[in-house]
């Protein structure tokens, strides 16, 4: 199997063992970028663990914090970075929470893990009042951003101070057990309602181990992270990983400002979800749409490119398309994107402008990366190659090798949280069931096809996966977002229906109008539908749409939640 490691690692057995080797290797070194009023601060590696030292010292010493549940939420920060690791490194249970989760979510969250202790941010402050009234049980609520502890709640900043008094008395002495619960993460996601999945530090080193023994990452590189920590795929790649490699992280302050920030940090790694990614691309061919010179000048000159680098091995692509690469920073030399598939079209399109995205899958039951590709042997229609030590089978493959893409490995979750059902139903002789329907080439490379659950299968037997349809759908320059589902004809037939979130902006520039009717829209959509069907076979046509007059409700990595009966319509 093709996935030997390539690069030198350092071995680590728990995230206690992360902490200690980075912030010794590279103490001198920039760990964090914080953005004070406009400009970036540099803390340091050394600088971070004496941070640790100091708030690790108040749970054990101050809160006789131990093996106990620790909740965190809020946007990405240098605060929550710290509040994870000394968590972690304290020997309890780091349990992140999505900060967009209504407040009975977020209650039902605490009340079933049984928390101790929240930690949160300012603009959680309001739902923390209502949570401490309802939940009395729980011991300590402290304040990421305030300066001095309150009535109700403790302030972060004030505990490091006390905390670094006590780490100049008290020595720690902390053993960890790598295969124990250290982490319990809820997932958000898009099939299904909330189920908590438990990681160990041994699944979550294992899998930092081996991105980095095949993915080139050094404390050269500096990164922006974008996407939620609180989510596995971020938290682990784009946090935790950064950190072992000794990169220097800065946090993008929100969506609408990825630009802006990008352009302040100049980033050379970026850690994206296919839909940032489609918006950057929509972005660059919209801006040369408006001349038509310009558009063909840049189609000219990617063929131009394209000839010179895969036939003749000459790259001038970043000189070539100097001014793509300067609006995204300048100094990009790696992409990569997970949490959903992602166009190959739109990947092929990055590659051409000389950038170097790499599409991996997982999940966070699997820490979460299963499969990424390499750097020097990418396959855009691919999730890429196996993880060293992780492996995979394809459980009843139908007549085309597809079949449930099932997984082994060290990085695979101990198991759902107080969850023995679905336990029992995802595993099987240790290997774990994702749920994801797909198949693999005689060169080792997998391929997703969709989810078992969304699979739509017709009266012959045929097998129509809605994924395939609506990446068909969201090329469409006119078409933002789309969800696709079987439903009965009058005859009780199934067929394809798609519900569309139009580009309202694009459609209006076309039509040279500040206001356009739903008649125009459905004509201009049924157009693009037509053209669509003449692309796919017959049984997977588009039979009957819906325009959507709002985006479809998302979870934090911006997968549409298919079980929304709002999204439904």
């Amino acid at each position: 199997m093709n996935n030997t490691p390539i690069f030198e690692i350092h071995n680590i057995k728990n995230i206690k063992d992360l902490v200690d080797y980075s912030c010794e290797k590279f103490k001198d070194k920039d760990a964090f970028l914080v953005k004070k009023n406009k400009n970036y601060e540099g803390i340091k590696y050394s600088q971070l663990r004496s941070d640790i030292n100091s708030l690790v010292n108040i749970f054990i010493n101050e809160f006789n914090l131990e093996n106990k549940k620790i909740a965190i939420i809020g946007e990405n920060s240098y605060e929550w970075a710290l509040s994870y690791l000394s968590t972690v490194y304290s020997n309890n249970i780091i349990v992140p929470i999505d900060k967009e989760l209504p407040l009975e979510e977020i209650q039902n969250i605490l009340l079933k893990s049984k928390i101790n202790t929240v930690i949160y941010s300012n603009s959680q402050t309001k739902n923390i009042k209502r949570i401490s009234m309802n939940l009395t049980y729980i011991k300590h609520f402290i304040n990421m951003e305030v300066d001095n502890n309150g009535e109700y709640f403790l302030s972060l900043k004030a505990l490091l101070k006390k905390g670094n008094i006590l780490a100049n008395k008290n020595s720690l002495n902390i053993k960890i057990d790598n295969n124990k619960m250290c982490s319990l993460i809820f997932t958000s996601g898009t099939t299904d309602y909330t189920k908590g999945v438990m990681l160990s530090h041994s699944n979550i080193v294992s899998n930092i181990m081996s991105v980095c023994s095949v993915i080139y990452i050094n404390e050269k590189d500096t990164c922006l992270s974008i996407l939620p920590l609180h989510h596995a795929y971020e938290c682990t790649c784009g946090f935790l990983l950064m950190l072992y490699r000794g990169v220097t992280i800065a946090f993008n302050e929100s969506l609408k400002y990825i630009s802006k920030n990008i352009q302040e940090i100049k980033p050379t790694l970026l850690i994206l979800v296919p839909l940032i990614l489609e918006n950057m691309y929509k972005k660059i061919w919209k801006s040369v749409s408006k001349k038509k010179s310009e558009y063909f000048k840049l189609k000219i000159a990617i063929f131009i490119s394209d000839i010179l680098f895969n036939i003749f091995k000459i790259d001038i692509r970043t000189k070539l398309f100097n001014r793509i690469h300067e609006n995204i920073g300048g100094k990009i030399r790696l992409i990569i994107s997970g949490a959903a598939a992602i166009d190959p079209i739109i990947m092929k399109g990055f590659k051409s402008f000389g950038f170097n995205v790499l599409q991996g899958y997982g999940l966070t039951e699997c820490s979460p990366i299963v499969t990424v590709n390499r750097l020097n042997n990418s396959v855009n229609t691919s999730i890429g190659l196996l993880l060293p030590e992780v492996n995979a089978k394809i459980i009843n493959p139908d007549a085309n090798g597809i079949g449930e893409i099932s997984v082994k490995g060290p990085n695979i979750m101990l198991g759902y949280y107080e969850n023995e059902e679905t336990n029992k139903e995802v595993f099987e002789n240790n290997w774990l069931k994702t749920g994801d329907l797909g198949y693999v080439d005689k060169n080792d490379y997998y391929y997703i096809t969709g989810r078992k659950k969304n699979v739509i299968v017709t009266k012959n037997g045929k097998n129509i996966f809605p994924e395939e349809i609506e990446t068909y759908l969201t090329r469409s320059v006119y078409i933002s977002e789309s969800m696709v589902k079987s439903v009965k004809n009058p005859k009780g037939e199934i067929i394809v229906e798609a519900n569309i979130f139009p580009d309202l902006k694009t459609i209006k520039n076309k039509f040279k109008t500040s206001e356009i009717s739903l008649e125009d829209i459905n004509r201009l959509i049924s157009n693009e539908i037509k053209i669509i069907n003449n692309k796919i076979p017959l049984y997977k046509r588009i039979r009957k749409f819906n325009i959507r007059e709002k985006e479809f409700e998302k979870t934090t990595t911006k997968k549409i939640k298919r079980y929304i009966k709002d999204n439904q319509y």
